[in-house]
């Protein structure tokens, strides 16, 4: 991983940064591989139960580093339509990679989170903001459509209609309207500390289940009823009476601190 992205682990929690504070995270070839790497360095990871991240500096990310991105050569030629990694492809991985992580991601959000950035925020299972953030469906600006994963992922959150406002105007808002359309979890004066804090109590438990539950979620959107059900009961079937559900059962009964095994 190069040092655009830094990560911390301790007591099951990641903490990864995007680590280019002087130019408020925006987006350069080296920002992507960055981000890339860090993905498939959690993916690997053995103790991993949740992971936080975060921008360094003054902002989350203020989307796509356009001059550099030119001036390297990625905006010329780029193969789109190639599915590098499963369902994505490289630029959408940046953002729908953190949905493929098989633990929870919270964000950890301040500052600026523009286009780019601001659907790789998207990407996490739960994103905690600062009230004045500022925010933007940004890339109609550019003459451009959203195409790093913000389609697949904000039709879970957020109203069609207020989809297309946002998208057709590259508006900006803030992070307290954020919340009351459906784009932010919560907000937070110190939004990686409440992060970071949310991370501990999520590592906190039986890991094998808040793996199913994340499987179950991330599958809802697309399943029909009775798929949806079927998988509930899959899932309950992969954990229940097994070492780490009981463990969760006594630990709560002797009112003392579970112990799991991944």
């Amino acid at each position: 991983m190069n040092d655009r992205v830094t990560l911390s682990f301790d007591a099951g929690v990641a903490d990864v940064r995007l680590n280019r504070a002087d130019k408020m995270n925006a987006l350069d070839p080296a920002m992507f591989a960055g981000i890339a790497d860090a993905i498939a360095q959690l993916t690997a990871m053995p103790g991993l139960r949740a992971v936080v991240l975060s921008g360094a500096g003054r902002a989350f990310s203020a989307g796509l580093d356009m001059a550099s991105m030119a001036a390297g050569g990625a905006s010329a030629g780029v193969d789109l339509m190639t599915r590098t990694h499963g369902l994505a492809n490289d630029f959408q991985h940046v953002a729908w990679g953190w949905r493929t992580l098989p633990v929870p991601v919270i964000a950890a959000v301040h500052g600026l989170a523009f286009g780019g950035g601001f659907q790789i925020m998207s990407g996490a299972d739960i994103r905690i903001a600062h009230p004045a953030t500022r925010l933007s469906i940004m890339e109609m600006k550019w003459g451009l459509v959203p195409d790093m994963g913000g389609i697949a992922l904000w039709r879970t959150l957020v109203r069609d209609d207020v989809l297309r406002e946002l998208t057709y105007t590259n508006r900006e808002f803030t992070g307290a309207e954020a919340l009351s359309l459906g784009f932010v979890t919560r907000l937070a004066d110190d939004p990686h500390a409440e992060a970071l804090a949310l991370a501990r109590e999520i590592a906190s438990k039986n890991p094998h289940a808040i793996r199913g539950a994340k499987r179950l979620y991330n599958d809802a959107a697309d399943q029909d009823a009775a798929a949806a059900l079927l998988a509930e009961s899959a899932e309950q079937k992969a954990v229940i009476r097994t070492p780490n559900q009981i463990e969760a059962v006594m630990a709560n009964m002797e009112k003392r601190t579970p112990g799991f095994l991944d």
